[in-house]
């Protein structure tokens, strides 16, 4: 079974070159095939997609977090068409909103999502989005705003009824390490209710680790927890769920087989 995750901060489980390429082996030794390397300060990036240029089995994301809108006056925009361009970079995030962090203001965090949101359909690139205590609002935007190739929510946290929503509207669900949480009622139901084909999985490390590494920092190598905590959920053998999830991911990502 091949498995890929799909957000992962590798930036910020070592910033050490040498460890980022040692955290990418480990995780293909527990057969996560594919990781898309995530950023959340723009600043960051060009220095972790240097560190893994090697790693032909990572692909980026480039965009400007809500955590950003503190750090005015930058040519974001054109920093992120520019940076897009370059080699396996598959998605403009994560973007979205955030009003549990208070990052500046609402109005703030919103006109710098909707930007990134228009760049993605210049751009035709997928969108990974973020929502903290925001999701009345990103729904609302993207409403109008999604671009063509759609989008995910990642680390997916709110309810059922949410997901149903966030489905009708071109848009992938991806779980992390909280949906094998004893208490995650809203994440259990939604993994086990939702159509498989709309369904992704990430670790969101170094955080959100598995319950069955508690305590450890998280990384890619554990990614298999959360597709054996969905495959219990949804009362459904990993080896018939594994190879639609990672098809999922090719598919929301533009990847080919070939280039898989």
């Amino acid at each position: 079974m091949d498995f890929f995750d799909t957000h992962a901060h590798i930036g910020l489980i070592h910033e050490d070159q040498i460890e980022q390429l040692l955290i990418v082996k480990q995780a293909q030794r527990a057969q996560v095939k594919h990781i898309v390397s995530i950023c959340n300060s723009l600043g960051d990036f060009d220095q972790v997609y240097s560190n893994l240029k090697t790693a032909k089995q990572v692909y980026h994301a480039v965009g400007v977090s809500p955590s950003e809108v503190t750090n005015p006056g930058h040519d974001w925009d054109l920093q992120v068409i520019q940076k897009a361009s370059l080699d396996r970079v598959v998605a403009i995030g994560e973007i979205g909103l955030d009003y549990y962090r208070k990052f500046g203001n609402k109005k703030s965090q919103i006109e710098l999502f909707i930007q990134q949101l228009d760049i993605a359909k210049e751009l035709d690139l997928p969108v990974i989005i973020h929502n903290r205590e925001a999701g009345s609002d990103v729904l609302s935007i993207l409403q109008d705003r999604i671009p063509p190739r759609g989008g995910i929510l990642h680390c997916y946290s709110e309810d059922w009824n949410y997901a149903k929503k966030a489905l009708d509207m071109n848009l992938y669900l991806s779980f992390a390490g909280n949906v094998t949480y004893r208490n995650a009622r809203n994440l259990h139901e939604t993994a086990a209710s939702m159509p498989l084909d709309r369904l992704l999985i990430e670790t969101e490390s170094p955080f959100m680790v598995p319950s069955a590494y508690q305590g450890k920092r998280n990384k890619p190598a554990y990614l298999s927890k959360v597709a054996e905590g969905i495959a219990e959920l949804r009362e459904e053998p990993l080896e018939e769920i594994a190879p639609v999830i990672f098809e999922n991911s090719l598919r929301v990502f533009g990847i080919s087989g070939h280039d898989a």
